[in-house]
């Protein structure tokens, strides 16, 4: 662990979620591959027969690049641009109209039952523990994973998510919010990510604190030179 700026007081502390506390790359690994089966069985049960490829990631790309193209805000909310990529994808796969918006919510649940699977470390709820007796634990997440399905709901204060008018991160909107909610001014958050962009420079942009963990070796190159470093997230407990 390495200090590279005075603190200050800390009062709250956020983290985010997916590659921070926990790795998701298996889980959502998983997840499209489960949801390459639920597609089949749908267009087999739909007889579309124009689908030369197996329905993964890549084969929606176009289709969420048109649902952006027509509603840029969309970027913003992990869960409703997938949903409505889903709805495209299926109308011009040739799905009857009537059925298209109950199908695309279905695989969205479908989706998000897989995407919940997540295995969080057992030392995870120890640490939010012991830190909770000292601060005020918050999430802040561009994702859509539920801290109720997957155990950490009763370590957070507060969950923030990005949609519904709020901005991703690197965009000041969610830490804002958050400074709003808790009634505490942005310098007293110290927020820990692993993404040097969405979470380091979008934390410090927004007047807080920032901590960088990228054990998981998956978030985009750091910038801008976090107030702490962190080899792994358990050695928060160690100093504060």
């Amino acid at each position: 662990m390495r200090f590279n700026r005075r603190l200050g007081a800390i009062k709250v502390m956020s983290f985010d979620l997916d590659d921070t506390l926990y790795s998701n790359r298996q889980v959502m690994l998983s997840t499209d591959q489960a949801m390459q089966t639920y597609f089949q069985q749908l267009f087999t049960q739909y007889q579309v027969t124009q689908v030369q490829q197996p329905p993964d990631h890549n084969f929606w790309l176009p289709y969420r690049q048109q649902v952006l193209t027509d509603n840029p805000l969309f970027i913003h909310d992990v869960t409703e641009v997938r949903r409505a990529t889903y709805q495209l994808g299926l109308k011009l796969l040739g799905l009857p109209e009537q059925f298209i918006l109950a199908e695309a919510d279905k695989a969205m649940s479908h989706f998000l039952l897989h995407r919940n699977q997540v295995t969080v470390p057992t030392e995870i709820p120890e640490l939010l523990t012991e830190l909770g007796k000292r601060y005020r634990l918050i999430a802040i997440s561009n994702g859509n994973v539920c801290t109720q399905a997957i155990g950490l709901a009763p370590y957070f204060q507060h969950t923030f998510h990005a949609g519904q008018g709020l901005k991703q991160k690197p965009a000041n909107d969610l830490f804002h919010h958050a400074s709003t909610i808790l009634h505490v001014k942005p310098q007293h958050i110290l927020h820990v990510g692993d993404c040097g962009h969405a979470d380091i420079f979008g934390a410090q942009r927004a007047g807080c604190r920032s901590a960088w963990l990228n054990c998981y070796d998956v978030g985009k190159p750091i910038k801008v030179l976090p107030d702490i470093e962190l080899n792994q997230v358990t050695d928060l407990a160690k100093y504060f």
